[in-house]
């Protein structure tokens, strides 16, 4: 059996990782001895708590930096300054947004915020990550796509044409780096407890007058099997296991952590 995974020395970008799945990622590569560098929209100020928090639990170095993914230059200057003092061995392109309209609804501003944000920073932020990962024999890049991936569903299709677009990118990118140390997969996980969706069941049980339980049995029906969200800390694993000695066998995969929901076919 091997040893637990350690990534001591190693430095990785996760992009939207100011709060959940983007920072449940950073922190367990951090756990891990990987120096992380969040991203996000919000002031430095803001997310300062979060960086010495990961810092002083950790051991390891921990940097934020603004940036709007819908820049191509932002990108640019990102990846530069998050390679200052060590490159980028581990890539996550985890920021997303997503409009929620019917097809003849949704604003041709939005489809492109999406288009910008969830592929074409994805692709670029990998486009300058390469050439130094191939130079070190060693580089992780993990695109996060989503059961909306494989399967539609309506009023959400800039999220699902750019989830669906992601997964290509991801066999195309795992092809051409095979054999040099370089590996590529997109995670795909289902309804995450974040957040986010904690908010939204909220809502539910206030609307309603039902239980918490009740509003989840509710959300999750016909999805997750499992009858259950999906933790945060379940994709972050997955992720730190791919980074380590198993992950020279793996390439190009679309890996479900979703309780069993695309099994429904």
């Amino acid at each position: 059996m091997r040893e637990p995974v350690s990534l001591a020395g190693r430095s990785a970008l996760i992009t939207g990782s100011v709060g959940g799945l983007g920072l449940a990622m950073a922190r367990a590569l951090a756990s891990a001895g990987v120096s992380v560098v969040l991203t996000g929209l919000d002031p430095a100020e803001n997310i300062e708590s979060v960086r010495q928090q990961i810092t002083t639990e950790f051991g390891v170095a921990a940097r934020y930096v603004e940036a709007d993914l819908t820049d191509p230059d932002a990108i640019r200057t990102l990846v530069a300054r998050a390679s200052d003092g060590a490159p980028i061995d581990i890539l996550v392109n985890n920021a997303v947004v997503r409009h929620f309209a019917p097809v003849c609804d949704l604003a041709l501003e939005d489809w492109n915020r999406a288009l910008a944000v969830n592929l074409t920073a994805a692709l670029l932020a990998t486009q300058l990550v390469l050439p130094g990962m191939r130079a070190r024999n060693y580089g992780r890049v993990f695109n996060m796509t989503s059961v909306y991936g494989s399967r539609g569903t309506v009023n959400r299709i800039d999220y699902v044409t750019t989830k669906t677009a992601i997964q290509g990118m991801t066999r195309a990118i795992a092809l051409e780096t095979a054999g040099s140390g370089v590996t590529c997969h997109a995670l795909t996980p289902g309804s995450v407890r974040t957040p986010i969706w904690g908010e939204r069941i909220d809502e539910t049980v206030a609307r309603e007058g039902i239980s918490r339980e009740e509003a989840e049995q509710r959300f999750l029906d016909g999805k997750q099997p499992s009858g259950r969200f999906i933790e945060e800390d379940s994709v972050a694993e997955v992720l730190l296991m791919l980074c380590g000695p198993v992950g020279e066998d793996m390439n190009g995969a679309i890996l479900p952590i979703e309780g069993g929901w695309l099994a429904r076919g």
